[in-house]
């Protein structure tokens, strides 16, 4: 077997197309390090352009640990196709007015919201997750049944895909819902490879529930 070697930007360049898909990953302070660090690794390997942003400027810190320079505030930050939230500290984050507004904003222009972990209650003090089926979590079900009511909250899954909603379960599932939607949108071949380059050995196509656009009964699950 022949090996053939090729540069993170080659494959980049081969995957994009004539307009890279857009993700805006939002970091709010105390945002989960594997939350974030996961999906923004699928993304970026399947050619879609991902920047970060934050409620200003000023640096994240992650866990305590790792400091993050947003790349926008949400004052200034450019329309995207995929918005993103992420668990650690979101609880505060759901809290803010002004990030609820800006998500608010976005409803109408934005093609997927994509949630990992309790990022999902970012989208629910926002109304995203309304009538949906989601999940979030493990250990935050019930919270989230309680903060998002008319949404059915569902435990034992890796992610729900709504149609135009996303939301996964806990840090490592993040990475399969972000495999799921580039599968969505450049094809499982693509998915695939970008699991083989990462070693992500546990990414199975398809592992989790997948809903047509519609309403839910409330309540977990």
């Amino acid at each position: 077997m022949t090996l053939v070697q090729t540069t993170v930007t080659a494959r980049k360049a081969a995957l994009a197309t004539n307009k890279p898909i857009r993700v805006a990953f939002y970091l709010q302070q105390g945002v989960e390090v594997l939350d974030f660090a996961g999906p923004m690794e699928v993304f970026s390997n399947a050619g879609f352009e991902v920047f970060t942003v934050s409620a200003t400027k000023e640096p994240v810190i992650s866990q305590g640990i790792l400091k993050v320079l947003p790349d926008y505030s949400i004052t200034n930050a450019p329309q995207a196709d995929i918005v993103a939230f992420f668990g650690g500290n979101a609880g505060t984050a759901s809290r803010d007015s002004n990030l609820i507004t800006w998500v608010q904003q976005r409803k109408a222009s934005t093609r997927y919201f994509f949630s990992v972990c309790t990022g999902a209650f970012i989208l629910g003090r926002s109304g995203i997750l309304d009538g949906l089926t989601v999940t979030t979590f493990h250990l935050s079900i019930d919270d989230l049944v309680a903060a998002v009511p008319k949404a059915k909250v569902l435990r034992h899954v890796r992610f729900v895909d709504n149609g135009k909603v996303i939301t996964t379960a806990g840090i490592s599932a993040g990475i399969d819902g972000a495999l799921h939607l580039v599968s969505v949108l450049k094809g499982e071949e693509v998915a695939a490879a970008v699991a083989k380059y990462m070693e992500y050995d546990k990414w199975v196509a398809k592992d989790g529930l997948i809903l047509p656009d519609g309403p839910a009964t409330a309540g977990g699950q």
